[in-house]
């Protein structure tokens, strides 16, 4: 291996460290094979949040195979639908649309409506798409997972871990390869609107192509990410993150690393585990923990709060201002002290100082101009003029990007 990989392999492993620090769960395998490549608290207990999406998107790659529905097939907006948070379409009850465009709306915007609808036309029901759900979890060896719902919407029984969701993108790439382009899709169009996925390592990353995010305020920021380089796929799980720049920055990391260290990798590490026989990691027996305080969204609390100390301080920094201002002022009518300060003393003339000195003989005197009755005189005036200045702006605090209840 040249000088040049060896460094950017180095540099990939340095990645990985601070990121790892104070992160949560997070897997590295390759996709053909299974083989684990970095793994961290992987059994952890994790809200999936719209990872969830992965799964309903595997039963209706099914449904469709089995011959229950085709690409062309309607799907309709309920009412039941129609009440889902964002993110969403936002279809009217009663509206439909095609299997194939919903799938889209499912994966690239991650449509909370879209999931329910799909749902009800495969399960008949949201409660009986569920069942079917965890029956597919237990069939492709998901052991720590349990769903409630269709599109990952916070519930405290919704859980997952990092290894399960690692079989469930593995298993949706293998069982249906003739989907493979909609996870790589970084819009979508839906009538007049086109829609971007969540996922920003498409549009950053070389080789991206896939797979999920999934974001709600317990779980914080969570994406399933594949990538493909020279024909040899790797996957990442990352969950846990505070932002969708970390979560972005994480995943390239350890893709990053993944792809940089092949060689050298291969040669001084001996382990031949894989995601079945990858050895349970020592938190396993950890409840589900919420990190809603540490994440940056304006509906989680965190970023609320830091909201209110930002307006907090530009408010005093404010005040503070029009104080020096307010002094500022007083200072320059003080600096003119001699010149008179109403319209009166300004009309009786120069007034000799007691004990002041006689002019000096030659020395030209300045002629007294009057002012006009009426006239303000200099230190008014420059009260009158400092008032008509515009005041400076109030600076309000950046208000941080629209609550996404889920991805």
């Amino acid at each position: 291996m040249g000088v040049g990989r060896l460094i950017a392999a180095m540099l990939a492993l340095l990645a990985l460290a601070p990121a790892a620090a104070n992160a949560g769960p997070a897997l590295l395998f390759e996709a053909e094979s299974g083989k684990v490549l970095y793994a961290e608290d992987h059994d952890n207990l994790w809200h999936p949040a719209s990872l969830t999406k992965i799964m309903t998107a595997y039963i209706t790659f099914e449904a469709i195979r089995e011959g229950k529905l085709k690409l062309d097939s309607k799907v309709v907006c309920s009412e039941t639908a129609s009440k889902e948070p964002p993110s969403k379409i936002g279809l009217p009850v009663g509206a439909e649309m095609t299997v194939e465009l919903a799938v889209k709306a499912l994966i690239v915007k991650s449509a909370n409506d879209v999931a329910v609808m799909l749902a009800e036309t495969i399960g008949g029901s949201v409660e009986g798409f569920v069942a079917r759900m965890n029956a597919t979890a237990r069939k492709l060896g998901m052991t720590r997972t349990h769903f409630v719902n269709p599109n990952g919407l916070p519930h405290p029984d919704q859980v997952t871990t990092a290894r399960d969701l690692a079989k469930l993108g593995r298993a949706v790439l293998r069982d249906f390869p003739e989907y493979a382009q909609i996870w790589a899709m970084p819009v979508v169009q839906i009538g007049k609107m086109r829609l971007a996925s969540h996922n920003g390592l498409l549009r950053t990353f070389e080789g991206a192509d896939g797979l999920k995010t999934g974001f709600i305020c317990d779980s914080g920021f969570n994406v399933v990410a594949s990538a493909t380089r020279d024909g040899r796929r790797l996957m990442a799980v990352v969950l846990g993150e505070p932002s969708p720049g970390d979560r972005a920055l994480r995943a390239a990391s350890l893709l990053e690393h993944g792809f940089q260290n092949r060689g050298w990798k291969s040669f001084f590490d001996m382990t031949t585990s894989d995601l079945e026989s990858l050895p349970t990691g020592a938190e396993a027996a950890k409840g589900v923990v919420s990190i809603r305080q540490s994440v940056l969204s304006w509906d989680c609390g965190y970023r609320r709060q830091r909201a209110a100390a930002r307006m907090l301080t530009l408010k005093s920094r404010s005040t503070r201002a029009k104080q020096r201002q307010k002094a500022k002022g007083k200072q320059e009518a003080t600096a003119d002290g001699a010149a008179p300060t109403t319209a009166a003393a300004a009309t009786a003339g120069p007034v000799k100082p007691a004990g002041s000195k006689a002019a000096k003989p030659g020395a030209a005197e300045k002629p007294q101009l009057k002012p006009a009755p009426g006239t303000p005189t200099k230190p008014v005036a420059k009260a009158n003029a400092a008032a008509a200045r515009p005041k400076p702006a109030q600076v309000e605090a950046p208000k941080p990007a629209a609550a996404v209840k889920a991805e």
